[in-house]
């Protein structure tokens, strides 16, 4: 039998994070590894705990969901952030994609709906609720996923020529981690190489102002 899944809930309203608790810890498959009331306490904490799931609010104090999202992930890719929020404009939901959540739950679904999405990330699906999807109209104008803003960072950094370990060491984060985001630029702009990119950031002005010499 597999181990249970590691879900760690990250909400400031302390009656909807333990009420989800208590829902998750009634099945055998997940264990619920700790509540926390904002990013910022899911920044420091989760790379003890090492959560499979993160169930993360958008609007909290210090630090919110999307902000959080982008630092979790840089420090554990392999955890699937998973929003959980009252909000349904197409907005938030396509924000909170670029910023790398696999989905996208409203605290006004049904108990088994966060189960299921729990179970379709963990199967690394993208999983969006009825009343969320329905909201969604994806992609871009010109049908290219668009990049986060940390992914235009580390665009930046790779078409002036830096290497993986170069950008790594600018911005504090591991090779691993600017491999993981060149992998997704790459494939969200549709380029295969890096001289790709470079031409990509030349034409729609990436490297325009930046005040440093290609």
């Amino acid at each position: 039998m597999s181990r249970p899944t590691r879900v760690l809930i990250v909400d400031d309203h302390p009656m909807v994070a333990e009420g989800i608790r208590a829902i998750l810890e009634t099945y055998d498959d997940i264990r619920v590894i700790g509540t926390l009331a904002n990013g910022q306490e899911a920044i420091e904490a989760a790379p003890a705990l090492a959560p499979d799931v993160i169930l993360l609010d958008l609007n909290m104090p210090r630090m919110g969901g999307l902000t959080a999202t982008e630092l979790l992930l840089e420090r554990l890719p392999d955890t699937r952030i998973l929003i959980l929020s009252m909000h349904d404009s197409a907005e938030y939901i396509a924000t909170a994609l670029r910023h790398g959540a696999m989905g996208y739950v409203l605290k006004d679904v049904p108990t088994e709906e966060v189960k299921l999405a729990i179970d379709r990330v963990m199967a690394g699906q993208r999983y969006l609720c009825t009343g969320a999807s329905a909201s969604l109209n994806p992609g871009t104008a010109d049908g290219r996923e668009p990049l986060t803003g940390r992914e235009q960072t580390i665009l930046l950094e790779l078409a002036q020529g830096r290497s993986n370990k170069d950008v790594a060491a600018a911005l504090d984060i591991s090779v691993r981690t600017v491999e993981t985001h060149r992998k997704n630029i790459k494939r969200k702009l549709g380029i295969a190489t890096t001289a790709g990119l470079t031409r990509y950031a030349l034409e729609h002005g990436v490297l325009q102002g930046t005040g440093r010499a290609l």
